[in-house]
């Protein structure tokens, strides 16, 4: 069975190593590394392609000045609930795609994608099911990429063997032993540069009986981005390896763009009064825990760190998400109300991009909330 996890994301774009080997390969590509450009996204029309050559060209003047994709995620395209309750095999592919894009208007940055999207595509399997994943790194791009899966039992996550110079294309297959939400992501040399340009996404492993069922499904993944102050000539963010190293990131974001799902972007998620959703939510980082809280709301269930085998919490303000983990969280809607997704730390809200809404369709309940009580 296919997994699809990129289709409609490129259709609603509207307009738009191993850790083990990490040192050891350092010095291989420390040239590549330090180089940054855009690629298209091309995929590569063999299962496997020879070894190529790592050519790194100029970024072409049509590029520079070609119109940014959107790269934020929408947070209702996910695959839906697994039914089949025998195991099963799912076919998935990720390209790295290193696409130009906008961290805010008329802020262009070189992301480092999987798919082309950030976070990258969620993958849904249950406990069990066997992984085909096929890996492939167009002849454009610039740098080496990778996948590291936190959900597999194998050196490096798979990162070691799904290690793609540009032209190249690698196959592995794992089954899911465990169940829980759990990241995974590009662990290339310089993977946390990877990271934080895009390059981490969330693998659900259902447990045996599935999940309860709620009304909806989102998905968000949180990440921060350093980037010199000011644009250049050609109007890019460029990266900022001193800002990533002192931990000092100008943007803090969901889904890879400055306040991308509100209304003043692509706009907010929509519910009606009395439905429920369930949220999945990766931090990518690569280096900020997330105090991750629904304003005016609260989390009905949560699972920390994805540990979807446990029993949920309840009724939880805020929960902290560390880079490189997972949670999974279930909202109610008793009101019709505007609930903002909000890290608590709250200067990444008010001043680097942190926020994400979700509107709550339906007429007011003044016995749970009144804005103009009468005085007796």
């Amino acid at each position: 069975m296919k997994n699809s996890i990129n289709t409609e994301q490129e259709e609603m774009l509207q307009n738009p190593i191993s850790r083990a080997s990490f040192m050891k390969t350092s010095a291989l590509v420390a040239g590549s590394s330090l180089l940054f450009g855009l690629s298209s996204c091309q995929s590569s029309p063999k299962p496997t392609v020879e070894k190529a050559s790592v050519k790194v060209s100029p970024v072409a003047d049509a590029a520079i000045t070609a119109k940014p994709k959107r790269v934020a995620a929408n947070p209702a395209l996910l695959p839906p609930p697994i039914k089949q309750k025998i195991t099963q095999t799912h076919k998935i592919t990720l390209e790295c795609t290193e696409v130009i894009g906008e961290v805010k208007a008329g802020q262009k940055f070189r992301y480092l994608t999987f798919n082309g999207q950030v976070p990258a595509p969620m993958i849904r399997v249950r406990q069990g099911d066997t992984i085909d994943l096929t890996i492939t790194n167009p002849t454009t791009s610039i740098h080496p990429h990778n996948v590291d899966f936190h959900a597999v039992y194998g050196t490096g996550g798979g990162a070691e063997a799904t290690m793609v110079a540009p032209g190249q294309t690698k196959h592995i297959r794992f089954k899911t032993m465990y169940p829980g939400a759990f990241i995974y992501h590009c662990a290339a040399p310089g993977l946390d540069f990877h990271i934080s340009s895009g390059m981490f996404g969330l693998l659900l492993v259902e447990p045996p009986e599935g999940l309860p069922e709620v009304d909806h499904e989102f998905y968000f993944g949180q990440n921060e981005i350093y980037t010199k102050d000011e644009v250049d000539a050609n109007g890019f963010l460029n990266f900022d390896y001193e800002a990533m190293k002192n931990e000092n990131p100008n943007f803090v974001v969901l889904n890879g763009e400055s306040y991308a799902i509100t209304d003043a972007v692509y706009g907010a998620v929509k519910v009606k009064k009395g439905e429920t959703a369930r949220i999945f939510f990766v931090n990518g980082g690569p280096n900020l825990i997330s105090s991750f809280h629904p304003i005016g709301n609260i989390w009905t269930k949560a699972w920390r760190e994805g540990a979807l085998a446990n029993n949920p919490e309840k009724y939880i303000q805020t929960i902290g998400v560390s880079p490189g983990s997972c949670a999974v969280l279930e909202m109610e809607f008793p009101v019709a109300e505007t609930i903002k997704l909000a890290d608590h730390s709250l200067s990444r809200v008010v001043s680097k991009g942190l926020m994400a809404v979700i509107e709550v369709e339906g007429t007011a309940d003044t016995e749970i909330f009144d804005a103009n009580p009468k005085f007796n």
